[in-house]
């Protein structure tokens, strides 16, 4: 048999059942938010979908990300959101009140330390879901990201703010 087939077989029920738990219950989440009301027949679909979805697309998923500290993940996701509601109303404030010519908008090279794939992605997905920021390129040796800011009077302090706020906290998450 091939390593792939023994590696499966060292797994336990409950590995093979939930490969991916924190998928499953994402899922759950998102679809009892989905139906907009709670019921014992939506939470049991929820269920299905969050076991069958994670079970069937399993072979497709390369490994799970290595994170060092779930703790500080979660603190790091209640953060971005936190910045993605008050970058909403910075973005609302820039649009009604100021006039397209006082913005400074501008690129800004973002070089990064992390290596790891999915650790470079979820600072590329947190840059592009703050409203005002979108991360648009990483360069071919993955050492920088290319940034779009709405308003960004001082290119090295947006840097800053982006490096201190998400990468560092990153790097303590991600090996």
């Amino acid at each position: 048999m091939g390593g792939k087939t023994e590696a499966l077989d060292k797994r336990t029920f409950v590995q093979r059942w939930l490969p991916h738990p924190m998928l499953t219950l994402l899922l759950i989440v998102l679809w009892i938010l989905l139906l907009n009301a709670f019921s014992v027949g939506g939470l049991l679909m929820g269920a299905v979908l969050g076991i069958v979805i994670p079970r069937v697309t399993s072979n497709f998923w390369p490994e799970r990300p290595p994170i060092r500290a779930y703790g500080k993940a979660f603190v790091n996701m209640g953060l971005v959101l936190w910045d993605v509601v008050v970058a909403n109303l910075h973005v609302t404030r820039l649009i009604l009140f100021r006039r397209t010519d006082q913005l400074h908008v501008r690129w800004v090279t973002l070089p990064i330390e992390l290596r790891s794939p999915e650790a470079i992605t979820v600072l590329a997905g947190t840059i592009t879901m703050t409203p005002g920021t979108v991360s648009c390129d990483l360069s071919a040796d993955g050492r920088s990201l290319l940034v779009h800011c709405l308003d960004a009077p001082d290119a090295e302090e947006a840097v800053r703010q982006m490096k201190e706020r998400y990468e560092a906290r990153l790097m303590e998450i991600f090996p």
